[in-house]
């Protein structure tokens, strides 16, 4: 459901109450965001004369033209009453992304924010992983953006997993490439939620588990296990892998 952002327009008392306390009055306008923000702003500047950021409590008193709203937060209350018949209005709000086309479905545009690609017009959402890069190219399939997950290797997919399965993909590169540190069985991707991670094939009996790094295995650590190239630096697939510390310390870690 689209998100909407209220404006309160005209001549208006505004009272705070709390750490700066103030009364002032002008010709206004009065935003009020959809996480309960409310900014009042005059003529002069970028910055509001009055606000009140995440209100607890926000109420709307309408009659007629006329408005009164009241925003709470601990011990600090903002209230702004129209004295004069105001213009008021109601308008769809989302986070402004990175654009990234139009949408399949509705042709309106697609952006990228907060971990995911949404639409502005059909609320369509598509969330990436970690670390993925927005491609400019498009899925031959459904016309979405194409994306590029570093997972042990690089790979190319649609942002819709129901395109292209980001566990399937990892599966097909990296299923038994490696041993377990602790048994010797293979290591093979399983996956919860399209999340997939690595898993001994001797489970129940061995439970030797790791999360896969968004990065490219680019070399082998002293244990048997890969090293993986991501945004943070190198790294063993194991994050507590001693034998990687010891090997960083002795500048023998990675190829």
């Amino acid at each position: 459901m689209t998100e909407r952002i209220r404006l309160f327009a005209g001549d208006c008392t505004i009272e705070f109450e709390g750490e700066r306390e103030r009364t002032q009055r002008g010709y206004v306008v009065v935003v009020v965001k959809p996480d309960r923000t409310v900014l009042v702003h005059d003529a002069g500047g970028y910055q509001p004369v009055a606000w009140l950021t995440r209100a607890e409590e926000l109420t709307t008193e309408t009659e007629g033209d006329s408005f009164a709203l009241t925003a709470r937060s601990g011990e600090q209350t903002l209230r702004v009453v129209s004295e004069a018949p105001t213009g008021r209005q109601e308008y769809p709000a989302s986070e402004a992304g990175v654009p990234l086309g139009e949408c399949p479905d509705c042709g309106d545009a697609l952006v990228r924010a907060s971990g995911e690609v949404t639409c502005l017009g059909c609320d369509a959402a598509y969330g990436l992983p970690a670390g993925a890069t927005v491609l400019d190219e498009t899925c031959d399939d459904c016309g979405l953006p194409m994306m590029r997950v570093e997972r042990g290797e690089t790979l190319e997919l649609c942002v819709d997993w129901r395109c292209d399965s980001l566990a399937d993909a990892v599966a097909e590169a990296l299923d038994g490439r490696w041993d377990c540190p602790d048994c010797g069985e293979p290591l093979s991707v399983v996956s919860r939620g399209n999340r997939p991670f690595l898993g001994c094939d001797a489970y129940p009996d061995c439970e030797t588990t790791f999360s896969i790094p968004a990065g490219e295995a680019v070399g082998e650590c002293p244990c048997g296990l890969p090293v993986f190239e991501t945004a943070a630096g190198r790294r063993c697939l194991d994050g507590t892998c001693d034998r990687y510390r010891e090997g960083m310390v002795d500048g023998c870690a990675g190829p």
